[in-house]
């Protein structure tokens, strides 16, 4: 039987990036993933907004253009409010060539990547997988997604608030215009969240999502209905992927860390509940993750488990998890309508803008070193 010090559950970028700074600690480390390969089962739009760009070095010929321009449609989809900044504050990933480019980078820091793998449980220290003989893994990361069998087999916390959500994307073709994030607030299409197209000039993302007790008619229908009129789409100009799956927007968990394994990405709930992001979390919490790992491996010490610490970063999202609340709460076009016209004055729109542009969607895990963290390693 293999032995490792950390089995990771999970090749996304949070399990890949987690993998990667424990295997630069000189811990033996290795990934599974049931997929065969990491360009299948993308959950994510793939959107990095600019707190992200300026504290990672993601690799640039990833990303598509800068996007700077933001309209929030009401349910008429009449007068859109259009919000402009003065730097780019998103950039849409290839979020297939993100996780191999991360899974590279895990390989050449040192771990194991291992494909067409599938978690089937843990107990005493033996991690059982299908596809794979079992492995003696000292301690083991949920990087498994928002419904974690890892966080269930550990005892820990698991999310219990979700969106669902779904989106199309294929490439549109260039010189469509001024790059673009648009918004609508229908809860007829999206209760209690949005629908969204994202236009770079390379590739059209119209997506939406909300919450799937009051999805009637099923998102897939909902999204296909949005996306026959949708603001802002350009015609498909080659082939139509299709994506889809759980957020949760809950916050991240009370309960993330034992002795035998931790949490990351959206098994911890590491997604923003307001704006339902989740590609900056992961790659904070990540960082957190691995030193509390290593520290807590190196020394034996259980009190090291208590720096990653989720009831204290619920603490921090009060506001957050309060107004996830109001946005849910607007179910009817009128109300929807009513919303926003609230924001088209100046602090209304102030307010939109500091959710949109701002720095706060996700609370500063710890004080970040002043060099951007390469994510290659």
């Amino acid at each position: 039987m293999q032995t490792v010090d950390v089995l990771v559950v999970g090749a996304g970028l949070a399990g890949l990036s987690t993998a990667r700074l424990l295997a630069r600690r000189e811990l033996k480390v290795m990934v599974v993933d049931r997929r065969r390969s990491l360009s299948a089962g993308i959950r994510t739009t793939g959107i990095f907004v600019r707190r992200t760009l300026d504290d990672f070095d993601l690799p640039d010929h990833l990303l598509g253009p800068g996007v700077r321009d933001v309209l929030l449609y009401p349910p008429s989809r009449r007068s859109p409010i259009r919000l402009t900044s003065d730097r780019d504050e998103f950039r849409v990933a290839d979020m297939a060539a993100v996780n191999e480019h991360a899974r590279r980078a895990a390989e050449s820091a040192g771990a194991q990547v291992m494909l067409g793998v599938r978690y089937a449980g843990t107990s005493a220290g033996v991690v059982r997988l299908e596809g794979a003989e079992p492995v003696a893994a000292r301690f083991v990361v949920g990087a498994d997604g928002a419904r974690s069998r890892v966080a269930r087999d550990l005892g820990l916390d698991v999310n219990r608030r979700f969106l669902v959500g779904a989106e199309i994307v294929h490439p549109v073709a260039p010189g469509g215009g001024v790059p673009a994030f648009h918004c609508v607030l229908d809860p007829r299409v999206a209760p209690g969240y949005l629908g969204w197209v994202v236009d770079d000039g390379r590739h059209a993302h119209v997506g939406v999502a909300g919450d799937p007790a009051a999805m009637r008619a099923g998102v897939r229908h909902l999204l296909d209905a949005f996306a026959a009129d949708a603001p802002g789409r350009s015609a498909p100009a080659g082939p139509v992927e299709r994506r889809g799956g759980p957020i949760p927007v809950g916050g991240v968990l009370r309960r993330l860390a034992c002795p035998s394994g931790l949490l990351v990405g959206d098994a911890a709930g590491a997604v923003s509940p307001l704006t339902a992001g989740g590609l900056d979390p992961c790659l904070r919490m990540s960082e957190l993750a691995a030193a509390v790992v290593a520290g807590f491996l190196r020394t034996g010490d259980e009190g090291m488990l208590g720096r990653y610490d989720g009831a204290a970063l619920r603490a921090r999202f009060r506001g957050r998890l309060l107004l996830r609340r109001v946005f849910a709460g607007v179910r009817s076009p009128l109300a929807a309508e009513a919303a926003v016209a609230a924001l088209r004055g100046r602090a209304g729109r102030a307010l939109a803008a500091r959710i949109l542009f701002g720095d706060g969607s996700f609370p500063e895990i710890e004080p970040r070193p002043t060099t951007r963290t390469p994510l290659p390693g």
